[in-house]
């Protein structure tokens, strides 16, 4: 049997680039979701055209509210699940040293690390998160709490242990030996990534190979981790970390590593180009299932070379706010054929609600700016603004073409996975006033855009009353799938 969710619907169909998502959105006012037993999208379109043979299945009628695919982040941390808008005193170094290596070394007691693990489970389910690409802690117990809790409430999931070889005093219960950092990396391999191919075309976990980043490890961790990517990359394990975050001049993380590793670009050390003068010293991590977090400050040569490489971006606007990182320039970048999908960064970002890293995704390019020069006017005005077809694509998506998953999840095609969202904007009084009170235009695709923007820039997590994985809602660990369902 199969069941019908009814409601306004909205996606991205097909496999389009950001710059065709317009053309791809589609709107069902009335809408039907059609999805058998397994999970499977069997059919989606306007109620009445409701294929004959599902006229008798269960209907799950959400009247008035919006049926979105689920949202997928693409970039975040775990331990810092209570590090959210920690005050470090200045950017992003400073901010790591006073806050966050601290706060992630709490993690060695196993009954906070499990805490933890509930704790940030529970978040992705009222967030609506149907799929995470997530930073890893130190602990080898609390990446296994993660992927327990993961695996018994049915949601998706990419992790990885975070690897630190070196850095400062304050992040030395976080360091490792070389040795026993890829240790770490293969047993986590060998104990929770879906090796077998059967088996990862049915596996809603997966691993990651997670260095902090360049500075958190030396030229032999690079070596050593690339080699154990390098014989697992078949088997579908990604790569994450984070590239050109903050460019404070001289101390900053970019002159940082490009100093310590004598390279010409912060990508070079990915690339397995991190001898001096950016030699070969190693394997790439690069590749399809690669993500680079925040990519605010990459040469062409570095776009470039992403590209090529399938390699993607985790657009992070909120945490670029808060730790005044500056803006990834979207214009250039996609320009340059990088597919970008958004990230929250939580704890360097504070929200964990999807629609909200869009609205601020929508505000920082509308307000663009790079600077060229010392004239009283010292920019070039690369403002943009981005179509609500655009937003939805990076938070729903692109995300899956990020984590290789485009062909099970991301929209609602006929095949896919159902992984959806319910936005139902009577759950918060302001949402559904506006909503039902704004002007629409008589024009249809306008009226179409100016909805999904509404819905997109105004929801809260308030609003959103179920979150589905394969068509099955998943709940809290308190048993209730949303306060409000």
């Amino acid at each position: 049997m199969a069941t019908i969710h009814r409601g306004h619907v909205f996606h991205i169909a097909g496999s389009p680039l950001v710059t065709q998502a317009a053309e791809h959105l589609v709107a069902f006012p009335d809408g039907a979701l059609v999805v058998d037993d397994a999970g499977i999208i069997l059919w989606c379109g306007d109620w009445k055209d409701v294929p004959v043979e599902h006229a008798d299945v269960k209907v799950v009628d959400h009247h008035g509210a919006f049926i979105l695919p689920g949202f997928i982040d693409t970039h975040m941390h775990f331990p810092q699940v209570w590090c959210g808008d920690s005050y470090g005193g200045g950017q992003l170094l400073e901010w790591l040293n006073s806050c966050i290596f601290p706060s992630e070394s709490k993690f060695e007691d196993p009954d906070y690390a499990h805490n933890a693990a509930v704790e940030w489970i529970d978040r992705l389910v009222t967030a609506g998160t149907t799929n995470a690409l997530v930073f890893g802690s130190a602990f080898p117990h609390a990446q296994d709490f993660l992927f327990e809790e993961a695996r018994n409430r049915g949601i998706r999931l990419v992790s990885g242990t975070g690897i630190q070889t070196v850095g400062p005093e304050s992040a030395s219960r976080l360091i490792v030996s070389e040795e026993t950092a890829v240790e770490r990396v293969r047993a986590e391999i060998e104990k929770w990534h879906p090796l077998d191919p059967e088996v990862r075309r049915q596996s809603l976990q997966s691993v990651a190979v997670v260095p902090r980043f360049s500075l958190s490890v030396t030229r032999t961790t690079l070596a050593a981790l690339g080699e154990v990517y390098d014989h697992y990359r078949d088997a579908g394990v990604y790569f994450t970390s984070h590239l050109n975050e903050n460019a404070r001049t001289g101390t900053g993380e970019i002159d940082s590593v490009k100093a310590e590793y004598q390279v010409t670009d912060y990508l070079d050390t990915y690339d397995g180009r991190f001898m001096p003068g950016s030699q070969v010293g190693g394997k790439s991590f690069l590749g399809p299932r690669s993500v680079m977090a925040h990519a605010v400050h990459c040469s062409d040569a570095e776009l470039a070379r992403m590209a090529e490489t399938k390699t993607s971006i985790a657009h992070c606007p909120v945490s670029q706010l808060f730790l005044g990182s500056g803006t990834m320039p979207w214009k250039r970048t996609v320009a340059a054929g990088v597919n970008i999908a958004i990230g929250s960064d939580f704890g360097g970002g504070d929200e964990w609600f999807v629609p909200q890293m869009l609205n601020a995704c929508f505000k920082v390019h509308i307000s663009e700016r790079t600077p060229v020069g010392i004239d009283p006017y010292p920019v070039d005005d690369e403002s943009l603004s981005l179509h609500p077809a655009e937003l939805l694509f990076t938070g729903t998506l692109a995300g899956a073409r990020a984590l290789d998953l485009e062909d099970r999840t991301g929209n609602f095609d006929v095949g896919k996975e159902a992984d959806f969202v319910i936005i139902d904007p009577t759950k918060w009084e302001m949402f559904d006033k506006t909503l039902k009170g704004r002007h629409v235009p008589e024009d249809p695709i306008k009226a179409r855009d100016e909805c999904l923007f509404t819905v997109i820039m105004l929801a809260r997590e308030k609003a959103l009353t179920g979150t589905y994985v394969r068509g099955r809602k998943l709940e809290t660990s308190t048993g209730a799938s949303r306060i409000g369902a």
